[in-house]
């Protein structure tokens, strides 16, 4: 496994906690909505400002109109800045509940090796990680690493959008190749993405047209070949991102960030198994 699909696992999957995490949705009902659907989206389209319901669709791709229009009028219960403080404070809170243990110099290190990256990426058509970029880093500073883990976990997630599109592979195709190979629980994307079953039969009669789904819906070796070589192209695409501090400092960045997500997988954050640095969560030495 190459070092830039190394990383990217990892951040995403150090990234991935405050959607799982029990302090979410208190620190969402703090602020007058209860419900998942209006929260997830209010939460991570905060730092795009008050923009409408169809831009959260377009820079989130893969969700059907009906999930996202769930979140019509989170702006008028609290302001986008509000909801991106009530996030920071849900990651404070859960950083600390599980005791991540990293060392203050080894956040710093993780700072010095996280933030030239940072602060030199090419933004044009990362909509998603420029928004992110331009939010103040919070004081605490491992929730400020989480935050430039965030941008970096939304600038590869905008580039894989480049990607799928370029490949004429639509977001409710995408949400079932990505069921069908096995690399995202059926239950959850049915659960939160909201295709129903004829938008999903549809996208399965067109991926059995490309040979890349079996008529049953099940994978076949092209569909399986087909969703790495997207995986690939991204890769390709992140590639320059990380220049400005080189494959051996991508790979100590790796390390030092690995602690977050194996404390919350310790922690029984979550359903279902997380790719990390080419190893799986639920494997014994995915920490390692």
């Amino acid at each position: 496994m190459t070092a830039v699909r190394e990383v990217s696992l990892t951040i995403n999957a150090a990234h991935l906690f405050i959607y799982f995490i029990p302090e979410a949705p208190e620190e969402a009902a703090a602020l007058g909505v209860t419900e998942y659907g209006p929260a997830y989206f209010a939460f991570r389209s905060a730092p795009m400002g008050a923009v409408p319901w169809q831009v959260t669709l377009a820079a989130f791709y893969s969700f059907s109109p009906r999930s996202v229009q769930a979140m019509a009028g989170v702006w008028e219960t609290a302001t986008p800045e509000q909801w991106q403080a009530a996030r920071f404070a849900a990651a404070d809170r859960a950083l600390r509940r599980v005791d991540v243990g990293l060392t203050a110099d080894q956040i710093a290190e993780a700072r010095s090796l996280i933030d030239p990256v940072v602060a030199s990426a090419d933004y044009a058509g990362k909509t998603m990680a420029a928004a992110n970029a331009s939010v103040p880093l919070p004081a605490d500073p491992l929730v400020a690493l989480w935050q430039q883990i965030t941008v970096l976990r939304e600038w590869r997630g905008d580039a894989h959008v480049t990607v799928l599109a370029a490949n004429d592979l639509g977001p409710c195709d995408c949400n079932v190749l990505q069921t069908a190979t096995g690399h995202f629980p059926e239950a959850i994307a049915r659960a939160t993405r909201l295709w129903d079953e004829e938008e999903v039969a549809a996208a399965t009669t067109r991926l059995v047209a490309r040979y890349w789904l079996n008529t049953d819906g099940t994978a076949t070796d092209a569909g399986v070949a087909a969703r790495e070589r997207i995986e690939v192209e991204t890769d390709e695409h992140c590639a320059a991102l990380w220049t400005p501090i080189g494959e051996v400092n991508v790979r100590r960045l790796t390390s030092l960030i690995m602690p977050i997500h194996a404390a919350f997988t310790a922690a029984g954050t979550y359903p279902f198994r997380v790719e990390m640095g080419g190893k799986q969560s639920g494997d014994p030495e995915a920490a390692s």
